[in-house]
């Protein structure tokens, strides 16, 4: 949408906030917030800094509108919103970023911004969005922000769930975006606007009288997310004659119910010791999906740099199943051996 004319986005937020309140967020994030408040004030002093990712589109837009609206009241902190330039659209991507250093500045939100100085030419979306997170952790770790809210919402659910059933993913994968997101170092992702579906979103923004910036490349059909958005998602939703979009985030969050099941179950078993070594044993007679989970731990704990195929991580499944000795390749530096009831790691 254009952006030309002046706006005064303090009103603008308030109208905004008045037609998506907090109450309209998904209520998993938003208990996370809390908990969080309350586990900072039992501490005392100053409230850390929360970090916004903003990126001029509808969605950060939103999200920031609605905490600046009603967040120095409910959580007693302040914000600072984190902008990223990829730098690969030129003069468009700097507009962006001017954009969003204007609105800052209008809702006195602090501003910080980083640039791709090093952007691959051609780059993918998967890498694009790697040095996107990157800045936010590197942002965060620096100014030891432990909580970052994300603009994904409702559409973006099913588009995720659809690119990840065309490559085979199990529960962890299609169970993504989480509301809540655990990462390491005690940091978090929470995204609260995963209740709301896009056009919801924009027409609330306009109604309030809001401008943002749009991506001209998700007009094209270059990235596969733009594929499924463009071609795949409306196709979907006509065929299915109700609202898949709904159907897809209900779908997420009972995935995600399962998913936390069996890694709650294999928390349980604690097949794998302080050693490295997995205990064949504790895991014999369960479920597959279990044993799955168990090895994908065991890589990752002694392994985390291994290029195993998915062919070649369900042979190594099957020798672990079967729990016969059997020594497996997992590359130049080792190998796998299953040997005395267990699965350990050994170097060449």
């Amino acid at each position: 949408m254009p952006t030309r004319k002046r706006i005064d986005w303090p009103a603008v937020a308030a109208a905004f906030a008045a037609r998506i309140p907090h109450t309209a967020l998904h209520p998993a994030a938003m208990l996370r917030a809390f908990a969080e408040y309350r586990r900072e004030a039992r501490k005392g002093g100053r409230p850390a800094r929360w970090g916004l990712a903003f990126s001029g589109g509808a969605d950060s837009l939103a999200l920031l509108l609605i905490f600046w609206a009603d967040g120095p009241g409910r959580w007693e902190r302040d914000f600072i919103a984190m902008h990223f330039n990829h730098r690969l659209r030129g003069k468009a991507a700097d507009a962006d970023e001017k954009f969003c250093r204007a609105v800052c500045a209008a809702l006195g939100v602090a501003f910080v911004t980083g640039r791709w100085r090093k952007a691959p030419k051609g780059a993918s979306a998967a890498e694009a969005r790697a040095a996107r997170f990157d800045f936010f952790g590197r942002e965060m770790r620096r100014r030891k922000i432990r909580l970052l809210w994300l603009a994904h919402q409702q559409d973006d659910i099913a588009e995720s769930m659809l690119m990840r059933l065309a490559r085979g993913s199990g529960t962890g994968g299609l169970a993504a975006p989480r509301p809540v997101q655990e990462l390491g170092g005690g940091r978090l992702h929470l995204r609260p606007l995963l209740t709301l579906k896009k056009a919801a979103i924009v027409a609330a923004l306009k109604k309030a009288g809001a401008t943002w910036r749009e991506d001209a490349s998700n007009a094209g059909d270059d990235h596969f997310r733009n594929r499924v958005r463009r071609h795949v998602l409306p196709a979907w939703a006509r065929a299915a004659g109700r609202d898949a979009v709904a159907g897809a985030a209900l779908s997420r969050e009972l995935l995600d119910e399962d998913d936390s099941a069996l890694e709650a179950w294999l928390d349980e078993l604690k097949p794998l010791d302080r050693r490295g070594r997995l205990d064949l044993g504790r895991l014999a007679g369960k479920p597959r999906a279990l044993v799955r989970r168990a090895l994908h731990r065991w890589l990752l704990a002694v392994r985390p740099e291994t290029d195993l195929s998915r062919q070649g991580f369900n042979q190594l499944l099957a020798a672990v199943e079967r729990g016969r000795d059997t020594r497996f390749s997992l590359g130049a530096r080792g190998f796998a051996l299953v040997r005395r009831g267990g699965l350990v790691f050994r170097k060449d």
